[in-house]
Formats: structure tokens, sequence, C-alpha cells
């Protein structure tokens, strides 16, 4: 079995011409889930689907740099073309309603849960949706944030959102077919992962791919560094056991 990942954005603090923030798209032939939703993204997302179609939506953390489009996405799916049948899953991190609520607190009637159903993640959370299973662990990176492991039919992705090093990563890696880590390191940090810590991380995984490349160090650089390729806007990776 396989399932597909779509690269949206990458882009760390702020989206550059033809480079959004934080986003992909994890897909089967039947399920759709929208992992972080940063500055830019909703536009790429709808090369591939509309976002009154996904099944649900997972943010790592409250940065807004992986969030901040969740706003666009609300008046999306309420004041818009779009016709969602339900509320979208929307699951995050400890917090992510009230920031949702406080932001939307002058947008009328429609406070934000009536875009979206959120639910809370915690270290463990599972979450079956569709034909995926979605499994958070809590990393480190100074504020509640999550990595994501994600089966479909025996195929294993995995992804760290932003962290520094910390054994749940290893452990979030082991086993993956496809490891999908941040690198906006230059130094060794406790909140965000050099190259040679993906690389660390990755050991036990099939394939590494970094992502979120901090503005310091070109992509040449990241690559050599972690001897593992960078992702790219718009690309698309096949997830396969």
């Amino acid at each position: 079995m396989t399932f597909t990942l779509t690269v949206l954005g990458t882009a760390t603090p702020y989206p550059r011409p033809d480079q959004p923030c934080s986003g992909y798209l994890l897909r089967t032939p039947t399920t759709a889930v929208w992992v972080d939703a940063g500055p830019g993204t909703p536009a790429n997302l709808q090369r591939h689907t509309a976002p009154d179609r996904l099944d649900a939506i997972w943010v790592s953390h409250t940065h807004a740099d992986h969030t901040a489009d969740l706003l666009t996405a609300y008046y999306a799916l309420l004041f818009a073309d779009l016709h969602p049948p339900q509320p979208v899953p929307l699951l995050g991190p400890p917090g992510l309603a009230a920031r949702l609520e406080a932001f939307l607190a002058s947008a009328g009637p429609n406070p934000a849960s009536a875009a979206f159903d959120v639910r809370e993640l915690h270290d463990g959370h599972r979450a079956e949706v569709g034909d995926m299973t979605l499994t958070s662990f809590a990393v480190e990176h100074g504020l509640p944030a999550f990595g994501l492991r994600a089966e479909h039919g025996g195929a294993v992705f995995a992804y760290s959102g932003d962290t520094g090093p910390c054994a749940a990563l290893r452990s979030l890696a082991t086993g993956a077919d496809l490891f999908l880590c941040e690198a906006d390191g230059t130094t060794p940090s406790p909140h965000h992962c050099t190259p040679e810590d993906a690389a660390t991380a990755a050991r036990d995984a099939d394939r590494l791919l970094l992502t979120h490349v901090g503005h310091t160090l070109t992509e040449r650089q990241a690559e050599a560094r972690a001897g593992a390729p960078v992702a790219r806007t718009h690309e698309v990776h096949h997830v396969t056991p």
C-alpha cells in the first residue's frame, strides 16, 4: 500500500516568494490530511484538493509559521464558495482552540467551532482518520509541540514538527519509511534540530527528508551536513513499506 506526501511549503520563519511556510498534504486514495497550516499553504493545498474535502487538519504547535493560515481556512470554509458537510476535525496542541477564538472574537456570530472540530493532542494521542492512523509524540520546542507518525497499509510516515533533539524524536522516526525532519538550527539548540541532529534521529528510518531549513543555511549546505535531500515546495513523495 502507498500514500503520498505533497510539500506545500517549508519556509521559516516567514514565507518567501514561491515558498510558503510549513505545510504538507498527506493522502491516500480516499483520505486527505493537511499537516501544519503555515502562511501561504492554502493556495498550494488547492492545487490538490479543496479545504472542504479534507478529512482532518493536524497541527504540530501554535507558532504562527505553522498555524496562521488556519484563519484563512476559517473564512474559506464559512464565508466563501466552499460547502463543508460538517466542521473539519482539527487536531492540535492544547490552547489552539482558545487562540483561534481570540483572533476571531470580532468575526460575528460564528466562533471557530463553526469551522473546526478541535481535538487536543497529548503524548501518545491516536486518531483514526479515514484509512490512516495518526499518532502524536510530544517533542521539545519550549511549548507544547508534537511530532506525527502516520500509518497506512503497512507504510509509515514520520514528521518531527519543530523540536530539538530528544528521545521522543528518535522513537518517532524508528522504522519510518519516510522521516520528514526540520533542520532550522545552525548550531546545537534545545528547541531546533541541526541537519546533523536530523540525521542522528533518522538512523533507524528508511529515508530522511529535511525541511524547515534555517535562513542561515543554504539547501546545499543542509544536504551536505545531513547527507540527505531537502524538501522543496510542490514535491510529491510516495511512502511505501
